[in-house]
């Protein structure tokens, strides 16, 4: 009998949570392989490397920052026909795999396309170009060049990274002190939070007044097919770290539909012709403005409270559209799920975590899951690599499910030792 094909990751988000889309691959009766330029960063114990060998079929080394070196890792696998498709899970190498899907005649997405969405900066001009709405932007290469920049926009403003994920970076700065800072700290490495080099400059926008929402779209032969609206909960500024996801929006429809057609439309201005979407938007009291394309599934827990609220595996249904195959995209249940972020009251070192037993015992729990032990170094969260943990819970309605998940995160708190000023 000859063996099942093999499928390739480029590279993975870290921990369990990361290999779960192996973990599906797997269960579709492929050969997960992985992608990638140093397996230390996941192999870090070794419950953890007792893990990927359960998971992965076999690691694959390459230059993850170079679609040619990724290319020649798989080409042994596409001569043997044993390759059936190559997929990346988060924003760093969506480019990398758009170009050896293209080079090795597998199912991908436009490159240009992914080159556009990686790129903040080249997101704002091209969806500006072609009138969807938009901050005012500014591409700045020095300190003065930003805090001019600011004063032309406005204060306070937001100042970020042309090519980050995760929040990292994303800062709201309200003075010219705050802006030249952070131009400074956002410059000093010249390599991005994988390793890649960073593009020249930061991006100063607008400040938009209002509360975020992802649109998550899945674009098949049929075109883009709209999987749903999510409500976006975010730390309290100045970072704009993600700490709760609720599924499907609990907003007016005319709010819900206004809202994914801008995401839509942006997706149409970058030439988005296949695979996942991420799309976060900003409503305003002027409408919606687009926040940013990422060209991949929704990170951290959306997958999961997608698949609780409406019975859709997204995780494997992207898997299949990578394969070639029509994914099902057929809504199985009519619920609501909302996943909340466990994070550091301060900086300093985990002591453990209180009130886990009393969050099992509320009605619709699906999921706890701890991502660090007891003397962990932490930090108060700037960023979504700061999170310790996530929980989901299910419920009937959106408003139900975010009731019982804001009361879940409130139950169960980080205990931290405060590191001394």
């Amino acid at each position: 009998m000859p063996d099942s094909p093999v499928f390739a990751f480029v590279e993975t988000g870290r921990g369990a949570v990361g290999l779960q889309p192996l973990l599906c691959a797997a269960e579709l009766g492929l050969r997960p392989l992985l992608v990638t330029a140093d397996v230390s960063r996941y192999a870090t114990s070794d419950q953890a490397r007792a893990l990927i060998d359960r998971t992965v079929h076999a690691i694959v080394p390459a230059d993850t920052a170079d679609s040619a070196s990724v290319t020649e890792a798989l080409r042994p696998y596409a001569e043997r026909s044993e390759l059936a498709g190559v997929m990346a899970v988060i924003d760093y190498h969506v480019p990398v795999v758009a170009e050896t899907a293209r080079a090795l005649s597998l199912p991908g997405l436009s490159p240009q396309a992914a080159h556009i969405a990686r790129n903040k900066l080249r997101t704002r001009r091209t969806c500006a170009e072609l009138g969807v709405p938009t901050p005012k932007f500014s591409h700045v290469l020095s300190a003065g060049e930003a805090v001019r920049a600011a004063g032309s926009i406005g204060f306070p403003c937001v100042v970020k990274p042309l090519t980050e994920s995760a929040s990292i970076g994303v800062r709201l700065c309200r003075t010219a002190d705050e802006v030249a800072e952070h131009y400074v700290a956002l410059t000093a490495d010249a390599l991005d939070a994988r390793g890649g080099a960073k593009p020249d400059g930061v991006l100063v926008e607008e400040y938009l007044i209002g509360y975020e929402l992802s649109v998550e779209v899945l674009v098949t032969a049929e075109g883009p097919q709209l999987i749903g609206v999510t409500d976006k909960s975010l730390d309290a500024h100045p970072h704009f770290a993600e700490i709760g996801e609720t599924f499907p929006t609990q907003l007016p429809d005319a709010v819900r539909d206004e809202a994914a057609q801008a995401a839509l439309d942006a997706l149409k201005a970058i030439g988005h012709d296949f695979g996942a979407a991420h799309v976060e938007i900003k409503v305003t009291a002027d409408g919606p403005r687009l926040v940013e394309i990422n060209a991949r599934m929704g990170g951290a827990q959306i997958g999961r409270v997608i698949h609780e609220a409406s019975g859709i595996d997204l995780v494997r249904e992207v898997i299949r559209l990578h394969l070639g195959r029509r994914p099902d995209l057929t809504v199985r249940r009519r619920a609501a799920a909302a996943s909340r972020y466990l994070t550091a009251p301060a900086d300093g070192v985990l002591r453990g975590f209180a009130g886990q037993e009393l969050v099992e015992r509320l009605p619709g729990v699906c999921a706890v899951d701890l991502y660090v032990t007891a003397g962990a170094v932490v930090r108060r969260v700037r960023n979504n690599a700061d999170v310790l943990g996530h929980l989901v819970v299910r419920a009937d309605t959106p408003a139900e499910a975010a009731r019982w998940a804001d009361t879940a995160a409130l139950m169960l708190t980080a205990e931290v030792e405060q590191t001394p000023c």
